[in-house]
């Protein structure tokens, strides 16, 4: 019987602890104050909404076949779901002992960039008068 490698272990902890977290969000809404789900610190402490403002929500929607109200709640929801599942079938490929994925490793550092002051503007232009519809 051929035995998993330890360090292969981080990576299946982690994938099982989401999709853990999958499940438990899947049945509890999190606009349900009997959710007992943490708010985002960056809006109690602000009062501003911070660019993954709503992923919970959006994330609990998809996960109930409601693939236009999770856009409502957060318009880069597929962006960040995109970058967890890429980032971890790259830690599990790694922690296997292949090598990195070709494209993610070729991915010029323009984008890279372009991506974050892509994520950030969005944040900014969803509390800005005017621009309420991209608010959760």
């Amino acid at each position: 019987m051929r035995h998993m490698n330890l360090t292969a272990a981080a990576p299946v902890a982690c994938g099982a602890g989401i999709v853990g977290a999958a499940a438990y969000l899947a049945l509890n809404d999190p606009a349900s104050p009997a959710a007992h789900l943490p708010a985002c610190p960056f809006f109690a402490s602000t009062g501003l909404w911070c660019p993954g403002c709503g992923l919970t929500r959006a994330t609990h929607a998809l996960l109930n076949g409601h693939v236009a109200t999770a856009f409502g709640f957060n318009a880069l929801f597929p962006l960040f779901l995109s970058a967890i599942v890429v980032g971890w079938f790259a830690w599990m490929r790694s922690a296997r002992g292949h090598p990195p994925i070709a494209w993610l490793v070729k991915l010029p550092l323009w984008l890279t960039i372009a991506a974050g002051v892509g994520v950030i503007a969005f944040g900014v232009a969803r509390n800005m008068p005017g621009l309420e519809a991209l608010a959760p």
